[in-house]
Parts: C-alpha cells; structure tokens; sequence
C-alpha cells in the first residue's frame, strides 16, 4: 500500500528550525518537505545557475537558495513542484528580516511520487516577528512565492545567523562555534559569521615600493561542503595570519571581515566575491581537521580545450606522457631567472596538452611518467594552438583519490597506454577558429586544380592523406627556452647557446622541428611543412630525442622515421605563395593534425554511398 505524501510531511519543522538555536529541541533533525516551487535566480555572466526553491510542512512555508552543488537535481527535473525532498544538510539564516533556509543537501523521495500542494501553508512569523510588524518573507519582491505586502516597513536589525544543521550535530569547539554560515552564503550583505573552512592554498608573501610607501600581501584559497573563497590578508594582517595558515589544514574565521567583489584577474576562485582580513578578524584552528574537504575540481577535458578562451583559468586532469629536463629563463623585463619544467599531459578525449610548472614545483617535481596529475588553476595559452600554465594561485596533486583519477588510470592501463593523440597545434588555422573560418576537406587534386594558395590572401583547406617520406635531413633548428620565442639560438661556445631576440645565454637549446614530408591520396601528391607541435604528432617524440638518437647513430632513428610512413592523417593546411631561390612556389604549411577517427570516417563513406542509390 502507497504511503500517504501528507502523512510523511514533518509539520511544524520550519517552525522548530528558526525558533530553536539548539538543534536538539528540533522535533524532525532531517525534515520531510513538499517543494511548492523552483525557480532560476538571475545570475551573473559566466556564473553557475542558481535556483530558489520553495519548502512547505504543510502549516508554513519557507524560501530557500539551492547550492550549487545540488544543482542537477533541477537539470535532471528530479527536484520540481510538487514533488517530497528529505533536508540532510542545510543553512538557517535571517537575511534582511527574511527567514531562509540554504540548501547544501538534500534527497528527493520518488516513493512518495507527486503531489498538488498539500494544506494551504503559510507565511512563516516566529514570535520574535510577532512582537514587531509583520513584514513579507519574500526573498524577490516580483514573481515569486507568497503574497506580497501592500506596504512593507523595514525592522532595522543586523542579519544574524541561526543554526547549522547537518546529518550530525554542529561542531563545537572551544571557541563555542556552533552556527557556521557556509561559503556560498557569504555576501556583503550578510554580518556576524564565521565559517569552517579547509585552506587548500597559500601563497607566498608579495611586496610592492611605490612612491605612495611599501606594502606587503599574501593569499589563502578556502573551502567547505558548500563552496570555495579567496581571502586576503594586507600588511599588518600579513604579518598577524601568514604562519597561522597552513595548506591541508581546517580553520574557524570569523567576521569582522570584508566581503568585496573578486577580481578576476587574480582569482581561479568561482566565487562572485572575496573576503579581506581586519585587524578584528578572527582566526583559529580547528580540533576537527577531517570534516572540510580536501580540494575541489572543475575540470576541463583537453579535447575542449580548443572552445576555452585564452587567458582562461582552468583545472585540468591527465596522464603525464612526457616530462622534460628542468630548465631556465630570464625575464626580459626584470632580468630574474625563472625555472621551469614542461609536462605533456594526455586523457580519454584522445587529446594531449603541454603545461608548464615553474618555480619550486618545477625544481621539485619528481612523480613518474604514467602519473595521474591533477592541476587546480592553469591559464590557457594560444601558445602552439593551446597549452597551459600552472599559475602561483594554482596546485598540483600527484595520483589524487577521487573517482576520475580512477577511471583515468584504469583506461590508461588497459588501452590509452598504446593510443596516438591529437594536439591543438596551431589552432588560429583550424575549424572554428576565433574568425569562424571552415576549412573545408578537399581531395590533392582539387588542390592543385583549384590553384590554392595562388592569390594574394593564404587559402586554408584540410586533406586526409598518407605520409610516403619524410625528409631525414634538416629535421629540426635548435630553439631559444625564453617562453614565447622559439627563435634559433646560435652555439657561440661549447655549453653556451645565445639568443640575440632575448640577449640571453642558454645552457643548452630545445631543438623543434622543421619536417618536410610528402603525402599522398588517390588524386595526387604534394609536400608539406610541420612544425615542433605537428613533428612530435607524426613521430612519437619530441625534436631533442629524435636529434639524440641520431647523434649516437641509435636505430631508433631509423625506427622513427620508418613508423612514421604509411599512416594517414586529417592534415589542417594553409597555402600561401613563396619565393624560393628567387622562384615563386606555393607552400603549403600544416597547422595541425590529427588521426583518423574511425566511426566518424565510416558516416561519410555512408553518406557518399547513399549518392550513388539508383533506386
């Protein structure tokens, strides 16, 4: 027998939870609640969705925020009217003399299927509301949930914090913290909070000397269950929080604390805002370090790469393929040397990525290749179509224990060990680029007939060809490590390359590749050009180990360039007119390339069979 939705329903809950600060004289710890409403709230641009959600107990009603978190409730249409939600974690909060509840958690009992609306709820007044004038409890004045009040007269009071509910009771500690306000919730409009929170990254201390005087600041990264903040400590709070906070370790801050609009350029955070400590803030560790979590990820799949702008900060998870020797560069602008170590990461999108770690990390680095590599808070280069940079903001996690680690290291194990992967090198030249230039697929002939890369603009166009040769001389020219130059450096002296563009030694080069290849199809042959990006594609290694084993006169060499023939790829090409030898030629250079996938072949094959139906 069904059982009765209404009898289900914790009356009086609501009530309980906003009259009561200790959870112990709650009648319903994990109340039963009818969702009478769910509606999206405006957002900012770029911002995750927001939804209010409308609970009844069938004798009051409440508006509530849902967390992020519990976002795909909605998007899978679990969570709409009508239907019995279980609370498991939650936020009681007065927000400008509005009662609402913050969602962090809950389940939706299908068992108890959907329902019109049970009763006819009411608006919910506590007896502190009721020595005062009624006022609406109505978080937008238009459009949502409840009448609304003809006239409306402002209490002036300070919101103030109620109670935490979670699965278990509140944590208290000795400083007798047993109201923690949630990092989601934190906005200049809420006062007298403190909340729980795992610091998941400091930074180093940075000065500044200006003619205005000198000044000092450092950053923490903090999260909890429900969301991720960065917070700022200024000179005498430099000097007060810097050795206090610890990476890994959980922390009680509470306010006074300035809540401003985050900026952007200096945060990966997703968070609207950030907090600035005052000399009042106060901040202690916790005796509790487990209940915070350890870190949280919102990764980006190096195949989507190509849709990210650049400039982007990301997260990014991967298998690291290569690791490169560390080296070092000197800024041009400061003169001071950086390290910096180059790692190829790979995943399931049959995609690969180079990402750059500097400083410490790169000096220290020392996981194998095959890792698992977690990275929170990379930008994303147009560098060599798309690469990424570990900023100072930013962490690296070796092997992490979290599902898609697991399930990247299982394919990893059983097939991607073996897979050729796909870079996004040179993406100005490929489909989608920022012009929303196509380069349309024609066969050699068609190349060649159509007199591409003839006129006074370069022509772009992609081919599905097989290499036949590859030039085994001049493969490569030995390259300046300054980020972003890549021009040659010429040996001056034994262990002792110069850059004249940078005006700086190096140690030693990086060599990349200058390929000539010649590929085929069933209409024709042509030669092409490859660069560094699209050299390691085709030969399964990088410009400075194919150059070593020819130096030593390895077979390996010889293997290279041997493996490398007869493979077909979709080549990405730009075709423009150039003098050689005082001879005019078109030239036809490769902006990228990748290998044939095999199911989206066979559609087309299809679909050019369907032409020659006689049916």
């Amino acid at each position: 027998m069904a059982q009765d939705p209404a009898a289900a329903i914790s009356q009086g809950s609501l009530r309980d939870i906003f009259t009561h600060e200790d959870p112990s004289q709650w009648s319903f710890p994990t109340p039963v609640l009818q969702c009478v409403q769910v509606k999206p709230m405006a957002q900012q641009s770029g911002a995750p969705d927001r939804y209010r959600v409308v609970l009844s107990d069938i004798q009051n009603f409440v508006q509530c925020m849902l967390a992020v978190q519990a976002n795909n409730l909605v998007h899978e249409g679990k969570l709409k009217r009508g239907v019995f939600v279980r609370l498991k974690n939650f936020q009681s909060n007065t927000l400008k003399d509005k009662r609402i509840l913050i969602i962090l958690d809950l389940d939706v009992l299908t068992e108890l299927g959907v329902a019109e609306k049970i009763g006819e709820p009411a608006t919910l007044i506590t007896k502190v509301e009721e020595s005062g004038k009624p006022h609406s409890t109505v978080i937008s004045s238009e459009g949502f949930y409840g009448n609304k009040a003809k006239e409306e007269t402002k209490i002036k009071s300070q919101p103030q914090s109620l109670p935490t509910r979670a699965s278990n009771p509140p944590h208290l500690s000795s400083g007798g913290h047993a109201n923690i306000f949630p990092i989601e919730a934190i906005s200049p409009y809420a006062n007298k909070w403190t909340i729980k929170a795992r610091c998941t990254q400091k930074s180093n201390i940075k000065t500044w000397h200006k003619q205005t005087g000198d000044g000092k600041l450092f950053n923490v990264n903090l999260l909890d269950d429900s969301g991720e903040i960065r917070a700022t400590g200024f000179n005498e709070q430099c000097d007060a929080l810097y050795e206090l906070f610890q990476e890994g370790s959980v922390y009680y801050i509470s306010s006074p604390c300035k809540v401003n609009m985050a900026n952007k350029r200096y945060s990966n955070i997703n968070n609207d805002y950030e907090l600035m400590f005052d000399r009042d803030t106060l901040v202690e560790k916790a005796e509790d370090q487990e209940s915070a979590p350890r870190v949280r990820f919102n990764f980006t799949s190096i195949a989507d790469l190509q849709t990210v702008d650049k400039d982007t900060t990301i997260d990014v998870i991967g298998v690291c393929k290569e690791i490169h020797d560390l080296s070092q560069i000197t800024s041009t602008s400061t003169k001071k040397p950086y390290d910096k170590r180059e790692l190829v990461l790979v995943d399931q999108s049959g995609y690969s990525v180079r990402l750059t770690v500097w400083g410490s990390t790169a000096v220290s680095f020392d996981a194998p290749v095959d890792s698992v590599l977690a990275f929170k808070g990379v930008k994303v280069s147009d560098f060599g179509g798309r690469s990424l940079s570990l900023l100072s903001s930013g962490s690296m996690t070796v092997e992490p224990e979290i599902d898609e680690s697991y399930k990247l290291k299982g394919w990893y194990e059983a097939q991607g060990r073996s897979d050729t992967f796909a870079s996004h090198a040179s993406m100005a030249g490929a489909i989608g680029s920022a012009g929303g230039r196509v380069d349309a697929f024609k066969t050699i002939g068609q190349v060649r007939d159509e007199n591409l890369g003839m006129s006074e603009n370069p022509d772009y166009f992609a081919i599905k060809a097989t290499i036949i040769y590859i030039k085994q001389d001049n493969i490569s020219y030995p390259a300046c490590l300054s980020a972003d130059c890549n021009k040659k450096v010429i040996e001056v002296e034994q262990g002792q390359w110069r850059c004249e563009r940078c005006n700086i030694n190096h140690p030693k080069p990086e060599h990349r590749y200058i390929l000539a290849a010649n590929v085929t199809d069933h209409t024709g042959g042509i030669w092409i050009s490859c660069f560094d990006e699209v050299g390691k594609l085709l030969m399964g290694m990088s410009a400075d180990e194919l150059v070593l084993h020819k130096d030593n006169g390895d077979k390996a060499a010889d293997e290279a360039f041997q493996e490398a023939n007869c493979k077909t790829w979709i080549f990405k090409c730009r075709a423009k007119m150039d003098n050689y030898q005082d001879q005019q030629r078109v030239r036809y250079q490769v902006t990228s390339a990748s290998p044939l996938n095999f199911s989206v072949e066979a559609a087309k094959l299809a679909e050019t069979l369907k032409l020659y139906n006689m049916d």
